[in-house]
């Protein structure tokens, strides 16, 4: 079940090779939703974690994305005293982080074939923090590895358009990857604009 979705994303390149592009100027008016991995914090912790943002065009190959993320992980603590017995006790511990991605396109720079977008982007912005324990835990509930509200990311990634609209995306960065699906609200209305081969 898990490959179906690889599988059909996989057939939507071969049926359709030469791809989508936006144009260098209009890489905005794009939602982007995204599921893939989390890391936050010096814990050593990952999970799973949904990202959404959505890109405005800024000037020329840069655009400014404001985004929202969500992604938690779950572990135990060894602990007991004399009135509760000594085991592993489960918490939860969830992110959402909020903020503002620049991205810039390289697309020119790097002669991208049609259908494709390359980017650079750093992100900053805050985390909101939440732990949740195990109603009979009592003891110490202190994080020691739990990181500052600040958010601060670097980003790669890649756009591939499926069609004048829709694309997909995969975005590496040191906060939380991702691959998903793109939407252009200002899809291109012609062939050379789409980047489609004739």
């Amino acid at each position: 079940m898990k490959k179906r979705p690889l599988l059909f994303i996989l057939a939507l390149f071969l049926l359709n090779p030469s791809g989508y592009s936006q144009t260098s100027d209009n890489y905005g008016q794009t939602l982007n939703v995204g599921l893939g991995i989390g890391y936050y914090g010096l814990g050593g912790h990952s999970g799973p974690a949904l990202n959404i943002n959505y890109e405005f065009d800024l000037h020329r190959n840069f655009t400014l994305v404001p985004f929202i993320g969500f992604y938690s992980y779950s572990d135990y603590v060894y602990w007991g005293d004399p009135n509760y017995p000594f085991r592993n006790y489960a918490y939860r511990e969830t992110f959402i982080p909020a903020g503002v991605k620049l991205a810039y396109y390289f697309d020119k720079v790097l002669h991208a074939p049609p259908g494709w977008n390359f980017y650079a982007a750093l992100s900053g912005g805050f985390v909101f923090r939440f732990v949740y324990w195990a109603g009979d835990y009592y003891g110490d509930k202190s994080m020691p590895y739990s990181p500052g509200p600040l958010y601060l990311n670097l980003h790669a990634g890649a756009r591939y358009g499926l069609t004048s609209q829709w694309g997909v995306f995969l975005d590496l960065s040191t906060g939380v990857s991702s691959i998903g699906m793109s939407y252009h609200f200002n899809g291109a209305n012609t062939a050379s604009e789409r980047g489609l081969h004739k």
